[in-house]
């Protein structure tokens, strides 16, 4: 136990009740309860930047905010596969939230990217638990260096934005702990945050933030977590159950709307003393520590340096997908540059996790200053940035200057509405406009330098026509700068894909069940997400999960392993061949030669980035625990590292293996055998073996529950009339903006809010009766609804 937390165990046994449940939930939309000795404590999401808001603001992003240092995005980040530059990045996260009196940065995310069109993938790390979970723990080190707690987020298994807010995620208990889980807990490990932010969905039927098993039981006593677990946003859906599982911090404040229910609880018996007392020294704990955290330490922030680091680290995490020897660029010649987003920057997705960057530098004035007059530049936009349109006379002007060029530099920026919070994609396709663009630029002039601007995967058909394909992501507020530094060799393209791109979305099993109802959705594809599918099914990608090329060439020496297994180290010299100074990303895959249970092809279980200098030999040690051989037994509830052989494979990408060795682990104990299924999609019979149970019917979207979702009241004449009414009195609230992106992104973010959320939307001037007494009013007068009703008694026999 803490000093903070001893301390805070005396503070609460002081207080009585009201002021006990007054801690539990926030008073503000980013500040908490301050009660006697305990201080308030600002919170600011800061995923890839501290987002703090000017005023008390909203929660997507849409209020005014303080100018800040914009990094890359998560995509990039785990791109650069580089854990001391992710602990860099962190610290400086760190020092400008302490600047801001931010005592808990909201991130980062590392939810897996099941499937590319996922709103906000470019948010998170990777479709890889191990390599989400361990930069997610560098970014949390580097910030809590600083003396500002992280949030890692969001506790558990929210993998799409379509009604994510009453969605019921319903996942096998081996793919939860193997892929969902396992990155929350490398992170709570190895970097030990100061909080957990639940998620907006269920999970198998339950809330997030009102599971015990998952808050309590699996986070708390087998993780050894110690920190507070605090509610994302408007999410908590029963207080006194959420308070019962270990949710200890409601947000944002509600004008003390769940109090009365709480206090009912305990009345009650249903809801016990000492679980409040456990919530509110928790959140007094990291109260008291924020505070003596912050004391003393230097306020001053050297923003010109945090600048370079995001230069530094967009260039990092950029990867060049090919390359037929035309990059890096000669100032020489002439050179066109083709695409808006050279001029107006996409640095950032849309959401809560905007900031306001303090100092955004665009592609085509770096490349003017580093140019001079060593060569001539010119300039056509090609597209519409805001929707990828591309006029006759647009894609005329291009395909003429790409013709009268040396070379050729085509930005393809999606457009931003294509990439926001709330809003999962139709599809991942580039517009017409752009697609025709490509067509037309490449014919005219083979040495085109095609440089993707998105975050997340994308359909490539045209891949191949370049001379080079660059993928730089969204790369913060230096991401243009750092595009002209890989481009023409100043900084080399650190970055290996930390995500797979399929040839087609339809390619993926999750496309199968993506979002397939408003309710719920089956992850049937079970562990094979992004390239432990594609290497189990012999499905090729576009381009493999690692993969990323350099400007120079590296020599992977033989195997040695030494240690008993599974307790191993695997040791390789790497030598750079090549005529300059490189990085490699060293990958370590496990294949389990013989297995009693159904097991992907291989799985990372160990990686470490080394830079070396022409002609340089490295020594590279790499280490394996039991784990790295274990799967998670259903039966048994436990980790069991299986005996047998198993080969170790060594690579620059999972499917670029240079060195492997064949180990046998002679201890462990066998899993409980359970058939595969028959193809990569299982069937409703093979989905409810993984299950252990029937597989679970998705609920209707009537009768109307305090789950039911704003836009769910379209569905009765009744509701129709409510809903016109409540999206009046919203669109008042919100911020306004000229920014269409933004404002459909709002839109559907409360289109998609549960009706509960209304009573802290209003600051509790709504209360929980009220809505209660409405959904009666609505069920009661919709003949649907009573239908609907009575199917559901019957069904429940």
């Amino acid at each position: 136990m803490t000093a903070h937390t001893v301390q805070a165990v005396d503070i609460v046994a002081a207080l009585s009740l009201d002021e006990k449940v007054q801690l539990l939930s926030g008073t503000s939309m980013w500040l908490t309860a301050g009660v006697g000795e305990v201080p308030p404590v600002l919170l600011a999401n800061g995923p890839n930047g501290v987002a703090k808001q000017a005023a008390d603001g909203d929660h997507v992003g849409g209020g005014e905010m303080l100018p800040a240092t914009c990094f890359p995005s998560s995509s990039v980040l785990a791109s650069s596969w580089d854990v001391p530059l992710l602990e860099e990045v962190g610290a400086a996260l760190g020092r400008e939230a302490r600047a801001k009196d931010v005592g808990v940065l909201l991130g980062p995310g590392l939810n897996i990217k099941r499937h590319p069109g996922g709103g906000r993938v470019f948010e998170y790390f990777s479709e890889d638990p191990h390599l989400a979970g361990t930069v997610a723990a560098a970014l949390v080190r580097g910030v809590q260096s600083e003396g500002v707690g992280s949030s890692i987020k969001h506790f558990a298994a929210n993998n799409q934005e379509t009604y994510r807010m009453r969605l019921d995620s319903v996942i096998d208990e081996r793919t939860l702990r193997e892929i969902y889980l396992h990155g929350f807990e490398i992170a709570v490990r190895e970097s030990a945050p100061w909080t957990v932010m639940s998620s907006y969905n269920l999970l198998n039927g339950e809330h997030t933030g009102e599971s015990r098993r998952l808050i309590t039981e699996i986070l708390r006593d087998e993780w050894g977590f110690d920190g507070l677990v605090m509610s994302d946003w408007f999410a908590v859906a029963d207080r006194p159950t959420a308070v019962r599982a270990g949710l200890d911090l409601e947000m944002p404040g509600n004008g003390g709307a769940w109090a009365q229910r709480v206090k009912k609880a305990i009345a009650d018996g249903s809801l016990s003393m000492a679980d409040v007392d456990r919530a509110a020294e928790r959140v007094a704990a990291l109260a008291l520590r924020a505070r003596a955290e912050a004391a003393g330490r230097p306020s001053a922030v050297d923003l010109d340096a945090h600048h370079e680091l995001a230069r530094r680290a967009a260039a990092a995490g950029a990867v060049l997908l090919t390359n037929d020897g035309i990059l890096p660029l000669r100032a020489e010649g002439s050179i066109a540059i083709i695409g808006p987003a050279a001029e107006t920057p996409r640095f950032q997705g849309v959401g809560s996790s905007l900031v306001n960057a303090r100092k955004v530098e665009n592609m085509l004035d770096t490349l003017r200053t580093r140019l001079g007059d060593d060569a001539t530049l010119g300039f056509a936009p090609g597209y519409e940035l805001g929707d990828g349109s591309a006029s006759p006379a647009q894609l005329q002007d291009a395909a003429e200057l790409a013709a009268a060029s040396d070379t050729v530099i085509l930005m393809l920026a999606i457009p931003a509405g294509k990439e926001a919070e709330g809003i999962d994609r139709e599809n991942i396709v580039f517009p017409d406009g752009m697609n025709e663009l490509v067509r037309r630029v490449t014919a005219a002039n083979a040495r085109t330098v095609i440089v993707l601007v998105n975050g997340a995967p994308l359909e490539l058909p045209w891949a191949d026509d370049a001379a080079a394909l660059f993928e730089s992501y969204l790369g913060g507020e230096a991401g243009g700068p750092a595009i002209v530094d890989v481009l023409f060799g100043d900084a080399e393209p650190g970055g290996r894909l930390g995500e797979s791109f399929p040839v087609a979305a339809a390619d993926l099993p999750a496309s199968a069940n993506f979002p397939t109802t408003l309710t719920q959705v089956q992850y049937r594809e079970n562990l094979y997400v992004g390239y432990r599918f594609h290497d189990s099914f012999g499905v090729a990608p576009r381009f493999a999960f690692g993969h990323g090329l350099g400007y120079t060439t590296f020599e992977f020496g033989p195997l040695t392993v030494s240690g008993t297994a599974p307790e191993l180290t695997v040791t390789l010299e790497l030598k750079n061949t090549g005529p300059r100074a490189g990085s490699e990303v060293v990958q370590l895959y496990v294949h389990a030669n013989d297995s009693a249970v159904h097991r992907p092809e291989q799985e990372l279980k160990a990686f470490t980035k080394v830079h070396l200098a022409a002609g340089e030999t490295q020594t590279v040690r790499l280490t394996l625990d039991a784990r790295s051989f274990a799967v998670y037994d259903v039966a048994a509830a436990d980790w069991a590292s299986e005996p047998g052989s198993y080969e170790l494979r060594v690579g620059a990408s999972s499917r670029d293996i240079r060195v492997a060795e064949t180990v046998v682990v002679e201890t462990g104990s066998r899993p409980a055998p359970v058939a595969r299924p028959a193809a990569a999609v299982a069937s409703e019979a093979e989905f409810g073996r993984l299950l252990g149970r029937p597989v679970p019917q998705a609920r209707g979207l009537l009768p109307y529950t305090t789950d039911s979702a704003i836009n769910d009241l379209t569905s009765t004449w009744l509701g129709r009339r409510l809903h016109g009414a409540l999206l009046g009195v919203i669109s008042k609230q919100l911020p306004d903006t000229a920014d269409s992106d933004a404002k459909a992104m709002m839109e559907a973010v409360v289109g998609g809010m549960p009706l509960r959320a209304l009573v802290a939307n209003s600051g509790g001037k709504v209360s929980f009766d009220t809505i209660d007494r409405i959904i009666a009013v609505l069920n009661a007068l919709s003949p649907a609804a009573g239908r609907a009703r009575r199917a559901a008694a019957r069904s429940r026999g």
